[in-house]
């Protein structure tokens, strides 16, 4: 992510916080809902465009479903940036651990569970 997407996101956090008036621990909180609440609207949106409501049929396209994953991730960046004023770093560190482990040239892909095989289970 590029210094300007956390300028925005701390200018967006900023104009949030100055339009309200809640303790930090709630402000926190609420942050958190409205993720849920644009997770669900990118769920909405995935239904719409590929029509699996039969009421509402075809009723949002994919650029629409994008618009909403954009929503989430905004969201999401501003309740990690609500919690702590290292959001960029606490973020950058988080994602560096996670490429570690996942892209790592030692790691091979796990294999396709076959349908007749049944499911691993944690400490089994």
């Amino acid at each position: 992510m590029t210094d300007d997407t956390w300028t925005t996101i701390t200018r967006l956090h900023d104009w949030l916080a100055a339009h309200q008036d809640l303790p930090p621990g709630q402000e926190i909180l609420l942050r958190v809902l409205k993720l849920s609440e644009e997770v669900g609207e990118a769920a909405q949106a995935v239904i719409g465009a590929t029509g699996q409501n039969p009421r509402k049929g075809t009723s949002h396209s994919w650029a629409d479903v994008e618009a909403e994953l954009c929503d989430v991730v905004i969201t999401a960046l501003v309740a990690l940036r609500t919690l702590t004023p290292d959001a960029s770093e606490v973020f950058a560190a988080h994602l560096r651990r996670v490429a570690d482990r996942s892209l790592s040239p030692d790691r091979s892909l796990p294999s396709v569970r076959g349908a007749s095989q049944e499911p691993r289970t944690e400490g089994r």
